[in-house]
């Protein structure tokens, strides 16, 4: 039987294999510590995007290491390796890129707006706020889908990117087919407007609205009109050609036209439509063929009206240059057409209008139309009495006609036809004879000569023979309806000279009368609000000089302020007081001081290269908005007696 141990040498080998096996144990967990950890940090960070970066262990501590694209990137990886370890076990061996060796990229952004919805394409920084962005779309696009296809980058936004993306989305509102491309401080806008009226009233809105410093370009587009009967009508006396009317098919058709046109004695700043429509591609062929068939009879008229041409020579053309330009003509004009010729007879002792009758329509700037001369029946002249008051009014027509039954066959259609075309100018005078009808006139728009021998050329055939006198006033063209600078100086003194803007006693507050010239200028400023003015204030020489100086400014804040809330574009006013500074009559009466309290408009310009005389500074480069030489507006004295202190 084996000896038994003694019992002293049992337990100390009992806590050896304890402890030896507490030591294998804590070596093997802290092993599985540092791999799970390790483990589990590089999950975490490989899932937030933080493929840049690297873990190591080294017992409990966890090592972040690798090279971040940004500080901000750098701390929200020791964030998310936080989140899984305690931060107490972390070590930050991380390296943060040189920034400024890292070019800041080019932002652009794309928005595209079409029936189909909007779409957000491009390149932004990170610190602009989408949400917002997506919002102003979405209400945008109505029930249409907004596409968000932009993607970020870190670095700053640059300088003048938000209030760009303002704009944008502000122009967008207003343009149901565009693309808007936006950089810093730039914004391109390319669209499609309805009509050519559209097209100049958005341009001009969104100038207007655009913030300073912004640089906007435009490229706004306006269909091209349908024009029906697709008309040209050429004349020419001696050396000298006009059109009546003019259309063409394409720009390329338009410039052979022209310079037509010019060869056979036409001035050089002729305009031609381009518009649809066109009978037959051939249209250009033709026209020029019957532009140098003008040269050669040298006296005459030419009207195209779709595919029939007439070519009416006067009295003067030799018989044989008429034959040899008709030849041609009929020789060479397409198929398509065809051609009517008159050479017109000689009479002597009567013109070409000469008959037994005349009827006349005088279209008058106020709108009223006096209708005089004859008509064959009472049938017809209740007929052309309800068609010109449905034309022009009930209350404008005034008519004076008398019955003649001997009148040619045909004279109610001409009458009808010519107040049809006497209803598309401003002013004018309409005469029918039997055989031409005259009508002259003025108008706001260019194409309205073209419009009328479109109506005349429909209703009476291309043979039909009239003449045109229309005259283009541009004051009256909507489409330049846009006062210059010094117009508008002109029309606010206008308004200041018949009510000066008053405060109530030495306060900047304005006084009620006010009101109407308050609106009156609001109302001009908003068609003149591109151009740079300064609002100044100034007083009487009562009171002390400081206090007259900062009333003087405060007046000239709350007068910005009030146009601002009548919705007047107010960036371009700046307001500065001139206290007793520059008085414009004594200040020893009571009218000399109540004529030195007052408000100023001055137009800004740039500064003349040399300044002379010892006036105020600021004002070097200001342009006084009173026309006569007195160098300020001079408003008239209140007509209701009332006193302004200061």
């Amino acid at each position: 039987m084996p000896k038994d141990y003694p019992s002293k040498a049992i337990v100390p080998a009992v806590f050896a294999g304890t402890g030896l096996l507490c030591f294998l144990l804590s070596i093997w967990t802290a092993s599985a510590i540092e791999r799970f950890s390790k483990l589990g940090v590089r999950r975490a960070l490989a899932e937030a995007g933080h493929s840049w970066a690297e873990v190591d262990a080294d017992g409990l501590q966890v090592i972040v290491r690798g090279i971040a694209p940004t500080e901000s990137m750098r701390f929200r990886a020791l964030s998310v390796a936080g989140n899984v370890v305690d931060a107490a076990r972390l070590r930050d061996a991380m390296t943060v890129t040189d920034s400024a060796a890292v070019a800041a990229p080019d932002f652009s952004v794309e928005i595209l707006r079409n029936d189909d919805g909007i779409s957000l394409i491009g390149l932004a920084p990170t610190s602009m706020d989408r949400a917002p962005l997506l919002s102003d779309l979405t209400a945008i696009a109505a029930d249409a889908p907004v596409t968000d296809m932009l993607e970020t980058t870190e670095h700053a936004a640059p300088q003048g990117w938000a209030t760009a993306m303002s704009f944008a989305v502000t122009a967008l509102r207003s343009l149901p087919r565009s693309k808007i491309s936006v950089t810093a401080n730039h914004v391109s806008v390319t669209a499609i407007s309805d009509s050519a009226e559209q097209k100049a009233t958005l341009e001009s809105d969104l100038r207007r609205s655009a913030p300073k410093g912004l640089q906007l370009t435009l490229n706004i587009s306006a269909p091209r009109p349908v024009i029906a009967p697709f008309t040209l009508r050429f004349l020419v006396d001696g050396n000298a050609g006009r059109f009546d009317a003019c259309s063409a098919d394409s720009d390329r058709a338009r410039s052979r036209i022209l310079a037509a046109a010019v060869d056979a004695g036409a001035s050089a700043t002729s305009t031609c439509i381009v518009g649809l429509g066109v009978p037959t591609p051939a249209w250009a062929d033709a026209v020029v063929m019957g532009l140098q068939a003008m040269k050669a009879i040298s006296h005459g008229s030419i009207t195209f009206s779709d595919a029939d041409i007439a070519l009416i020579a006067a009295a003067d053309v030799p018989q044989a240059t008429f034959d040899t330009v008709v030849g041609e003509l009929e020789s060479n004009l397409p198929e398509v057409f065809s051609l009517h010729t008159t050479l017109t007879a000689k009479t002597a002792g009567a013109t070409a209008d000469a008959g037994p009758a005349e009827f006349t329509a005088a279209l008058s700037p106020e709108g009223r139309v006096d209708l005089r001369g004859r008509l064959a029946d009472d049938l017809t002249r209740q007929a052309v009495e309800s068609f010109a008051k449905a034309r022009f009014g009930s209350d404008a027509v005034h008519g004076a006609t008398r019955l003649d039954p001997n009148l040619p066959e045909g004279w109610p259609a001409r009458v009808l036809v010519g107040l049809e075309a006497l209803g598309e100018l401003q002013s004018g005078l309409v005469t029918v004879g039997p055989a031409r009808i005259r009508i002259e006139g003025t108008t706001g728009s260019q194409d309205t000569s073209a419009s009328i021998a479109r109506i005349l050329s429909s209703r009476l055939g291309a043979g039909g023979q009239y003449d045109l006198a229309i005259k283009y006033d541009p004051k009256l063209d909507p489409l330049l309806g846009l006062p210059s600078d010094e117009e508008c100086a002109e029309q606010i003194n206008a308004a200041l000279q018949e009510q000066k803007i008053s405060f109530e006693p030495g306060v900047a507050v304005i006084a009620p009368e006010a009101a109407p010239t308050l609106d009156k200028i609001a109302e001009l400023l908003k068609k003149c609000s591109d151009y740079p003015m300064e609002v100044g204030g100034h007083t009487d020489s009562q009171g002390r000089e400081e206090m007259n100086l900062a009333l003087s400014d405060q007046r000239a804040r709350a007068v910005i302020v009030a146009l601002q809330s009548r919705r007047v574009l107010t960036g371009n006013l700046t307001s500065k007081g001139y206290g007793e500074t520059v008085p414009i009559e004594a200040n020893n009466t009571e009218i000399g001081r109540e004529t030195n309290r007052r408000i100023e408009f001055r137009l800004l310009k740039a500064p003349v290269a040399a300044a002379t005389g010892d006036g105020d500074s600021a004002a070097a480069g200001a342009i006084d908005l009173q026309v006569p030489d007195d160098s300020t507006i001079r408003p008239k004295k209140r007509p209701d007696g009332l006193k302004n202190d200061n």
